[in-house]
């Protein structure tokens, strides 16, 4: 018998209990829109595949179905997995809030990925350049923004949710809202206290009554996530490091907002910050997630190996 394809408005309807359910759970979680957004589509995919079945009947082995059809269309293991998680979430969701008591995505194992793979990164010299190269009329504003990200390890999506009563002046801190709702501090340099000092005096107003945004749009709203993908996207177009300058990073690899980040946690580690105050620094949930930041590059591997010499 030939299976249904079921459009999107058809699997909204059939299953628009569990979807509004889900959504619901993740706003409330904290999820940015850019994450549910992706949550949803592969949800979505996953629902096609049931061809009208209750999403409470569904068996380990059908997620495992799925996700190895999904790695047959040649995506990659992060895509792959990212899939799997939206399944671990979207039952979660319907696990706390009792439509069903099962979650078939939690005994599935993710693929392994090239979790060595050093991160793209920026040196300090880059980071300076790219700071220097920002104009324009909200050049302090977007300063501001770019230095929490390579001096704070600020995610996109926290710099987004920053409100102008998690900044602390006279303690030098700020306070920011992670992944999983989770609350850390974090200590600034001097430098990106005064930067933030001047873009609070340039602050646009909002258009509405009570906004606690950190960083204003043009348009007098919460500055988006994408806004600010923008802001450094431009910038990193604009670069034209030679090549001893991208040697750092990698020939052919793309720069984006999480670089900066990478940065920041790049230069804690070569600075001799010990890994677990990183995670701390970073927010992350495991350690191990901060491991991947001890790697070294061809630089002090030359060193090594010249101080190697020096005893042959």
């Amino acid at each position: 018998m030939t299976a249904t394809v079921w459009n999107r408005i058809e699997i909204e309807d059939k299953y628009e209990e569990s979807l509004t359910a889900f959504r619901l759970w993740m706003t409330n979680a904290g999820y940015t829109v850019y994450t549910q957004r992706n949550y949803i589509g592969d949800v979505h995919q996953f629902l096609r595949t049931l061809n009208g079945k209750p999403v409470t009947d569904i068996k380990n082995l059908q997620v495992l179905s799925y996700l190895a059809q999904v790695k047959s269309t040649g995506v990659s293991d992060s895509t792959r997995n990212r899939k799997h998680c939206a399944l671990i979430s979207f039952y979660r969701s319907l696990n706390e809030l009792e439509i069903t008591d099962v979650n078939p995505a939690l005994q599935v194992k993710k693929s392994k990925t090239e979790s060595q793979r050093a991160p793209v990164y920026l040196e300090p010299p880059q980071i300076r350049e790219l700071i220097q190269g920002v104009d324009g009329k909200y050049r302090n504003r977007n300063i501001a923004i770019l230095m929490l990200m390579a001096y704070g390890g600020l995610r996109v999506g926290e710099v987004h949710r920053l409100n102008l009563s998690d900044f602390h002046r006279e303690r030098r801190t700020i306070e920011v809202l992670g992944k999983g709702r989770k609350w850390r501090t974090v200590p600034l340099p001097e430098p990106v206290v005064q930067q933030l000092e001047l873009s609070l005096l340039e602050r646009l107003q909002p258009w509405r009554a009570g906004e606690d945004a950190l960083f204003i749009s043009q348009k007098g709203r919460r500055l988006s996530i994408r806004n600010i993908q923008s802001i450094a996207s431009l910038l990193f177009e604009q670069m034209s490091w030679n090549d001893e300058q991208n040697k750092y990073a990698g020939k052919g690899r793309s720069y984006s907002c999480h670089k900066l980040r990478h940065s920041f946690a790049t230069m804690l580690v070569r600075s001799g910050t010990d890994i677990r105050t990183v995670q701390e620094m970073l927010g992350h949930a495991s350690i191990q997630t901060t491991t991947v930041y001890t790697h070294v590059n061809d630089k002090q591997k030359e060193e090594a190996m010249s101080r190697l010499a020096a005893w042959m």
